[in-house]
């Protein structure tokens, strides 16, 4: 067999396209066995999913993912189509977020029958993401050596907080502990001498999220790799190792002077004025992103001189000069509204906005006219908004195909699929309380 031969010309029991999935999706015939829970590996796998692939979810029975029980709030009978109302509680918000274009299959893998069931399913699979901590899942056969040595071609990933190697490989992680360890925190919020100072999170997991964007990329990379050589990989995701990485600019400047950066509060570190500036009837953020914007800004404000102050010529001036920058910024936006700004401001081509909240900022007509909010409905009949995916492509774009699913709600559709398992089978396993 050549490496460029047909990637299911293997052992693998496999099983038709997902009818679900259209013909022009990217990762069509992909077939991904999600083991994660919580926000990294699931926001990693729901890309794969959004992408084409076939993502099987498997969760504990009578319980699921952890975030199933986040909240409130939750989908509760209200959002259904019917509009009955009872008072049964439905999945929590957060499990939304990164679950859609999913099928559930719930099965308890610490029994041996389960452990069963999950093998058979990677060995018809491309991928597997799991984030148990570090050397968890070996006693269940479910390791990469242990899979890869009746799947070569599989592609395994990783997540943990600290990696697979390190004195604290050990340790669980969670995003909130790795901001603080990993430095955002350093460099969020305002300085400890100003009213409010101290480091801050931010306001979402932002280290779940981009170790779970760098996580997929990751996976995409080992699938083209795996269909060219016939060999998978194990791919070791670390949420530390993620976050030092998305320290971008800030790291880059610490590792140029030696000096570790401090938090300047809405201000940049290495542009200004790129900021938040207060109007007279509110904040809105000014972003001058160049030497020209800043004199173009000086000219509609009546305050040409400003641009050619030695001070303030250049951006290094400006940030040399911030203290005696920022008075001036102030005093000439303070003496008017915020919508004389922004629409002054934006006509001569000078970066600035609104600082809006989650509702506006998803009603704004640009975030309409993107369509950057999905609307599905799932098995039960409750309707729920997700963000959309941000993926634009021409001819293989991001779909909503599936709801996020209930609580092992596809369990006898893919073990009856993928498995042939018959219906007198399903009955005892989940009698024997193997499935749910």
């Amino acid at each position: 067999m050549t490496p460029n031969d047909d990637r299911r010309a293997d052992s693998r029991p496999s099983a038709p396209n997902d009818p679900n999935t259209p013909a022009e999706a990217a990762l069509r015939g992909v077939r991904v066995v999600d083991l994660s829970r919580i926000l990294a590996g699931p926001f990693a796998t729901q890309l794969l999913g959004d992408l084409g692939a076939e993502v099987i979810k498997v969760e504990r029975p009578g319980a699921g993912d952890d975030t199933r029980s986040w909240g409130p709030p939750f989908v509760n009978e209200v959002n259904r189509e019917t509009s009955d109302t009872t008072d049964e509680r439905g999945d929590a918000a957060y499990f939304l977020c990164a679950n859609r274009n999913k099928l559930s299959v719930a099965i308890d893998f610490s029994t041996p029958a389960g452990v069963k069931l999950v093998r058979s399913l990677i060995r018809g699979a491309d991928v597997v993401v799991e984030n148990f901590k570090t050397g968890a899942l070996k006693r269940y056969g479910l390791d990469y050596e242990s899979l890869a040595a009746e799947n070569p071609r599989l592609v395994y990933c990783s997540i943990t907080g600290f990696g697979q190697t390190g004195p604290r490989a050990g340790e669980a992680g969670y995003d909130y502990l790795i901001q603080a360890a990993g430095g955002l925190m350093s460099i969020t919020g305002r300085p400890d001498d100003e009213p409010g100072g101290g480091p801050q999170k931010a306001g979402v997991a932002v280290a779940d999220l981009f170790t779970g964007l760098y996580a997929s990329n990751a996976i995409l990379a080992a699938l083209l790799h795996a269909r060219e050589s016939g060999r998978g990989q194990h791919i070791d995701m670390a949420l530390l190792d993620c976050q030092l990485a998305m320290l971008a600019n800030q790291a880059t400047n610490y590792f140029v002077t030696g000096q570790a950066p401090a938090r300047m509060g809405d201000a940049h570190t290495n542009v200004a004025p790129y900021q938040l500036v207060r109007a007279a009837d509110g904040p809105f953020v000014l972003a001058v992103g160049n030497d020209r914007q800043f004199a173009r800004f000086c000219a509609a404000a009546g305050k040409p001189e400003l641009a050619e102050d030695v001070r303030f010529k250049t951006n290094a001036a400006r940030i040399e000069n911030r203290k005696a920058l920022d008075p001036e910024i102030q005093a000439i936006v303070g003496a008017r509204e915020k919508s004389y700004w922004l629409d002054t401001l934006a006509a001569i081509g000078v970066p600035c906005g609104p600082v809006n909240d989650v509702a506006q900022a998803f009603d704004d007509p640009q975030a309409k006219a993107r369509e950057t909010a999905w609307t599905m409905t799932r098995k039960d009949g409750a309707r729920v908004t997700v963000p959309a995916s941000p993926l634009r492509m021409s001819e293989t774009p991001a779909q909503p195909r599936r709801a996020p699913p209930l609580l092992g709600q596809d369990t006898d559709t893919v073990l009856l699929n993928h498995l042939g398992l018959l219906p007198d089978e399903l009955a005892r396993l989940r009698a024997d309380g193997v499935i749910g």
